[in-house]
């Protein structure tokens, strides 16, 4: 089972404001902020981590919080909606508190089954809160507002928008180990059964829709989980035998990176469990200084001096 996908590791995305993100999902959606780091390839720019208490696989969500980079465009060629798992009965609270603090959001529908509830993060990132028919047994982190009864578990599934479903279709069943599970007109749901949480991929099949461009409320790439990184570069192999583009094996300090586009356009990544974000923090102050990869660290004093200051 261990050398197998293990659903979702974590998820990137786009900001145009530091400050306005962090206040968002630490403050309105109860998430921890488990890591305050910088983009590797922009050490101008804040990498922000928020999760569970741990930032356990399948909860992780990421932001490249780019000062002024501007609206981007949700289109074909992208994740579109990230699904997050809630408790059943939470609905309603969230709904209320999306009210409160002015949240753009839908009323509760069904698909697949599932209650949810859609809303959009202030840059106009795209999220579904679910409720699953089967329990999510997941400690959410919990804030004072946001207390266990109704806190995100994690993920659920991301959403991927592409013209045609069947090549993508292809690299998460021949390659990833999913399967289809289900047919809505044109959503297709896949699952994975080596893992029970964070292990849904739904394909929106639209053949007419413009290509997506990448900037604010956007997500950047999709992260599947692997257990270790000699796992990972099993599934390195794999992937460069089907013809695929895939980078090197990449060290991002709390996991072990690939990246390689799938056909549909999507950027993907897969990710290791190792080494976490205890590395370089005790558990209990996970996010609470400013951490950098170690080529940054001696130009320590010029980038805090050049990233926006958090309140």
């Amino acid at each position: 089972m261990e050398n197998r996908i293990l659903g979702l590791h974590h998820i990137t995305a786009i900001a145009d404001n530091a400050q306005r993100n962090y206040n968002f999902y630490t403050k309105v959606l109860g998430l921890r902020l488990v890591k305050k780091t910088v983009n590797f390839d922009d050490p101008g720019t804040y990498h922000f981590y928020y999760g569970d208490e741990t930032g356990a696989a399948g909860t992780i969500l990421t932001f490249f919080p780019w000062e002024g980079i501007g609206q981007g465009k949700i289109g074909s060629g992208m994740a579109t909606n990230i699904g997050y798992s809630v408790p059943e009965g939470s609905l309603d609270f969230w709904a209320d508190r999306f009210t409160q603090f002015n949240v753009k959001h839908e009323n509760v529908d069904q698909r697949f089954s599932e209650q949810y509830l859609s809303f959009q993060d202030p840059d106009g990132l795209k999220f579904d809160l679910i409720v699953s028919p089967t329990a999510d047994n997941r400690k959410g982190w919990e804030t004072k507002e946001v207390t266990a009864e109704v806190a995100t578990r994690g993920f659920h599934s991301i959403t991927l928008t592409v013209r045609n479903v069947a090549p993508t279709a292809k690299i998460l069943t021949d390659l990833l180990g999913y399967k289809l599970l289900q047919q809505e007109g044109n959503r297709y749901r896949f699952i994975t059964d080596a893992i029970d949480n964070a292990a849904v991929v739904d394909i929106i099949e639209t053949s007419n829709l413009a290509p997506g461009k990448g900037a604010a409320g956007t997500n950047h790439h999709v992260a599947f989980r692997v257990k270790d990184d000699n796992i990972l570069m099993e599934f390195r192999e794999k992937i460069a035998s089907k013809g695929l583009s895939i980078t090197p094996k990449i060290d991002r300090d709390y996991f072990f990176s690939l990246y390689f586009r799938e056909p549909g356009g999507v950027l993907f990544e897969l990710a290791t469990d190792n080494p976490g974000f205890t590395r370089d923090e005790p558990l209990a102050e996970l996010g609470t200084s400013l951490k950098l990869p170690k080529q940054y660290e001696e130009s320590r004093k010029e980038i805090e001096q050049a990233l926006p200051l958090l309140q």
